[in-house]
């Protein structure tokens, strides 16, 4: 007898974790390691989100709650993205979960059948590809271009659809590479989903983590709230990855299907943690604000630390807070030189394969760091490479 499923076989990880975890073990025998390998911020959770959660937790917000979320943060949410969104939406197009990755989960149980076609970028957060191939769909890989800064052609989506195409999945600001997509290619991406009729998954995670440009969701375009699935969540624009809160924004038809899929799964998101939600949503912005600016002083300083190394070339990201550098020139393999860098250098970093084949030449480092330790992480680098050549 089998003692493990073989559908468990076609479930991915993040290689992040799994790094990390050998940075731990290196640092637990004395040595030093700059962590850029988690996509995690550095910051604690705003005091006033905090208390928040302190003060629920003493007015007995411990107990289960609806599936779908607490009335309160559900309206606090709708009320938020229709805000930010310039759209409509109300609480029953909310949906709370535990974290924003249950989202991806349910959005393709609920929508797509074994043997339907999944479009998502590579390299993406390797999540998608794992839960397409788990769930029995089939996953259809987009190339992201590098000169197209790391987006993709129009021309590209289109011929990739197929009368089994399903779902598309896209994800502005995107990790790993930090690009954005611009108001053509949503409103392109848009008409596609209307002619062709399939979902939009849209990985919004890092909305509020942008610097020059704004955030533009693709639920703008009419008639896309009624075929977009939003992704989005409080771990990394409050720094609250601990507190296990996101949600997801979809037509009110398909919200009692993945509240059913909560109730099967995980019962309820925990009550106090999402009044702290409330919290952060309504309360001041200041702090997520200096976060922001924060975010930004260190992108320029890694962009032009690693342009200055030879056989690195570093676009400038417009979001998130990853860089994603094109090291082809070195003449090894990223998850080499992703090796060499954490066992030779104490330098966490991920290669670009872990997410997807067309990240192989490059490198992802988060900087989501203190600014010392992004310059001790540089010069680190250039020891190792100088030891290569």
């Amino acid at each position: 007898m089998e003692r493990i499923a073989r559908r468990m076989a076609g479930l991915g990880t993040e290689t992040a974790f799994e790094i990390l975890a050998r940075a731990k073990k290196l640092e637990a025998r004395g040595r030093e390691v700059v962590h850029l390998e988690i996509g995690e911020p550095d910051f604690d959770t705003p005091p006033n989100i905090v208390e928040a959660g302190a003060d629920a937790l003493r007015e007995g917000f411990t107990h289960y709650g609806p599936s779908a979320g607490l009335p309160p943060a559900r309206e606090a949410i709708a009320e938020s993205f229709s805000k930010e969104r310039r759209v409509s939406v109300g609480p029953e197009n909310v949906v709370i979960t535990p974290g924003a990755k249950p989202i991806l989960f349910y959005s393709v149980i609920a929508c797509v059948n074994p043997g339907e076609e999944v479009i998502y970028p590579d390299p993406g957060f390797p999540i998608y590809q794992s839960v397409i191939d788990f769930f029995g769909a089939k996953p259809v890989p987009l190339p992201l271009r590098e000169d197209r800064d790391f987006t993709f052609d129009l021309a590209d989506l289109e011929a990739r659809i197929t009368d089994k195409t399903k779902m598309v999945i896209i994800n502005s600001p995107h990790n790993p590479c930090g690009s954005m997509l611009s108001h053509d290619d949503l409103r392109g991406i848009a008409e596609l989903a209307e002619r062709h009729d399939f979902w939009v998954l849209a990985d919004e995670i890092y909305s509020k983590i942008v610097y020059e440009e704004a955030f533009e969701s693709i639920t703008q375009f009419p008639g896309m709230l009624d075929r977009t699935i939003v992704v989005d969540g409080f771990s990394k624009s409050y720094a609250m990855t601990g507190w296990r809160l996101g949600y997801g924004i979809m037509p009110k038809d398909l919200e009692p299907h993945v509240s059913r899929l909560m109730t099967n799964s995980n019962s309820c998101t925990a009550s106090f943690t999402q009044m702290a939600g409330v919290e952060a949503l309504r309360g001041p912005q200041d702090r997520p604000a200096e976060m922001v600016s924060e975010f930004r002083r260190r992108r320029d300083r890694i962009v032009d630390g690693l342009n200055a190394i030879e056989g690195f070339r570093c676009l400038k990201p417009k979001g998130a807070f990853y860089v994603f550098p094109n090291i082809s020139e070195l003449g090894m393999t990223s998850e080499e030189l992703q090796d060499r860098l954490l066992d030779e250098g104490g330098v966490a970093t991920l290669a670009g394969t872990s997410f997807g084949p067309q990240g192989e030449g490059y490198l992802r480092l988060s900087y989501a760091n203190s600014l010392d330790n992004i310059e001790r992480a540089l010069g680190m680098i250039e020891n190792v490479l100088q030891r290569v050549s």
